[in-house]
């Protein structure tokens, strides 16, 4: 483990605190003995983090397990465990946290310095990942052998070795570690490569995650001359976060796309993750569309708009209550509604409204507590809560959906889902009609 060695006194200077990430597998816990075996040399502080994800019945006996090897060893534990999680993807929603605990860490005890197990078989992994999903230049270098946080390095020790050498290292140390058996179960994205595609690279050359590592650092380089020149032409083609599309569409196809990314990242920042190379294309087909007013909604409800030689952000709607007099077009999430003359629609995302029947102005508001709405031919009232739970809608879309309502409060329509009382398709007696239409299909 010289490699690993050198990288971490290379690094971290004497009588500096380190954090270091242990999950109790063998990753980790090579890691920290090694870690260990320098502190006395390079008088290192070690800082044992562990984190109960707290989503299998092991996970409770890994942390005692963990805060046991650190009490023999003579290190510092600090654990958490999470009791909940907010939204459905609880991988994504899972690392944050891991972050956010990691950084709070670094503050308690002043220091800049963590390490993590990430190592050269979870690189290649994360790579190809990227390939397939789709990302940037820099997002498919994958992770590095050291990294720059505004306050903070992490630095990756393992990153030279394969998981099967890091196993040789533990069996000749005698190093106790436990095994997460979800690692094994191919519901898992990250696991499908692992089990199925690096053995198959492996076989070719056992020393592929070298190549991967020697790709990954060109890519990095390349990544942060390029960057270099996109901030100096960022700064006179966006101001006020407006972008000049008369300055943008002089530069090559290449360089508008990074000037978009980087725009983006200023927008999102720790949920850039979310966005994807299909979200670039959405905004260059805007850009060269020869429509000069138009838009386009991307994760988190951003609208990106474009208006004439101008590209900025305009959100409608991007969380939180609100309620909006429905005059123009109304944009909420990923959709907008509308009043139009005519449609031969005649699904849920069609309203047809007598002005006789309801009080008008319309609006369009998020649901409250108590909402109710007398569905179409449904004897009796239903609430909207027990409805989105029916209806299987997303709970984080819940608070958030649109509704139409009349100036009495009376809910007249769910855009997309139920027709109300109020609706006079039937009847044929309307002079009111509403259009509910998803982002996907604006022209």
């Amino acid at each position: 483990m010289n490699e690993s060695i050198n990288l971490i006194v290379k690094n971290i200077p004497n009588n500096s605190t380190i954090i270091v990430g242990v999950s109790g597998g063998p990753d980790s816990m090579c890691l920290v003995d090694i870690l260990n075996k320098l502190k006395e040399e390079y008088k290192y502080k070690i800082v044992v983090a562990h984190i109960n994800h707290n989503l299998r019945e092991e996970s409770k006996e890994e942390f005692e397990f963990v805060k046991k090897y650190t009490k023999e060893n003579n290190l510092i534990f600090e654990g958490i465990k999470f009791d909940e999680y907010e939204t459905n993807s609880i991988e994504n929603e899972a690392r944050e946290k891991r972050y956010s605990y990691f950084e709070e860490l670094l503050d308690k005890y002043d220091t800049k310095y963590l390490c993590l197990a990430h190592h050269g078989d979870d690189l290649v992994e994360t790579i190809l990942m990227r390939l397939t999903r789709g990302s940037t230049l820099g997002g498919y270098s994958g992770f590095s052998k050291v990294s720059l946080r505004t306050d903070y390095k992490i630095i990756r020790p393992l990153i030279f070795y394969t998981k099967d050498e890091i196993m040789k290292y533990i069996d000749d140390n005698k190093i106790e570690y436990r095994v997460d058996k979800s690692n094994f179960s191919k519901k898992y994205t990250r696991n499908r490569y692992r089990l199925d595609i690096l053995p198959v690279l492996k076989n070719e050359d056992p020393n592929i995650h070298k190549k991967y590592l020697k790709f990954s650092e060109e890519l990095k380089e390349c990544n942060e001359y390029i960057e270099k020149e996109i901030h100096n032409k960022y700064i006179n083609i966006v101001n006020n976060n407006i972008i000049d599309l008369e300055l943008l569409l002089k530069e090559d196809k290449y360089i508008i796309k990074k000037i978009l990314n980087k725009y983006l990242f200023s927008i999102y920042e720790k949920d850039i993750n979310l966005i994807e190379s299909k979200h670039i294309d959405k905004i260059l087909d805007i850009i060269y569309s020869n429509k000069p007013n138009t838009y386009i909604t991307l994760p988190n409800n951003i609208n990106i708009e474009k208006n004439y030689n101008k590209l900025f952000v305009n959100n409608g709607i991007t969380g939180g209550d609100y309620k909006i007099e429905l005059i123009d077009d109304v944009r909420i999430n990923d959709g907008i509604i509308r009043v139009v003359d005519d449609t031969k629609l005649t699904n849920n995302y069609v309203c047809h409204l007598n002005s006789e029947d309801i009080s008008l102005p319309l609006y369009v508001r998020n649901r409250k507590d108590g909402d109710y709405i007398e569905v179409l031919n449904l004897d009796g009232k239903k609430k909207i809560k027990d409805l989105f739970i029916d209806l299987k809608i997303d709970k984080n879309l819940r608070d958030t959906y649109p509704l139409v309502v009349d100036s009495n409060d009376n809910i007249v329509w769910i855009p997309g889902l139920k027709k109300s009382k109020y609706d006079s398709l039937k009847s044929g007696k309307y002079d009111i009609i509403l259009w509910y239409t998803k982002e996907e299909e604006n022209e």
